[in-house]
């Protein structure tokens, strides 16, 4: 199992099929919150669909194309970090991420980011890092920024989340900055 331990009471571990249930309460229990900015939320109805969605995740990691890790707080999982994949040519990546309802505003996201940021620039020794976030989704737009990345652009209708499209934000960050 892949445990990386931030703090005394944030670690970051490889989602597992066992964590399954776990996932899927936290995202039933916050799926009000969670619709208004992630575009997945009616496709997971089931334990099974989450079953599957780990499974993807798991089958991500042994092509050495990203991870999906759970963001656990004090033992609980509180939400979930990880790569949209790798461009091994262009040594990118972007990172996604979400919280659960209840525990936004304790910096787990921040803490998170940056150990994530960490490990792609030192130890798959990456080159660049993007982050989106929908333009109007205030709160995840805090975390690069309070991080470094540059905002480098908007991308106008850049996701159908609904019923409607949102632009997004780009910011990005450079190994040397």
């Amino acid at each position: 199992m892949f445990v990386f331990k931030i703090d005394e009471n944030i670690e970051l571990r490889l989602l597992e099929v066992r964590h399954a249930e776990q996932l899927f309460q936290l995202t039933d229990q916050s799926r009000e919150s969670l619709r208004e900015w992630l575009p997945w939320l009616d496709f997971t109805r089931t334990v099974a669909d989450s079953k599957n969605f780990i499974g993807g995740t798991l089958l991500q990691f042994s092509r050495n194309d990203g991870f999906q890790a759970g963001v656990w707080y004090n033992g609980e999982l509180a939400g979930v970090i990880g790569l949209h994949g790798i461009n091994w040519s262009n040594k990118s990546t972007s990172i996604g991420y979400w919280l659960g309802s209840g525990f936004e505003g304790k910096g787990l996201m921040t803490k998170a980011c940056q150990a994530v940021v960490d490990y792609c620039f030192n130890e798959l020794e990456l080159n660049r890092i993007e982050i989106r976030t929908a333009t109007e989704n205030v709160k995840s737009a805090a975390i690069p920024k309070r991080l470094g990345f540059k905002q480098e652009g908007r991308l106008q209708q850049a996701e159908w989340l609904y019923d409607k499209f949102v632009d997004h934000y780009v910011f990005g960050l450079v190994k040397v900055d």
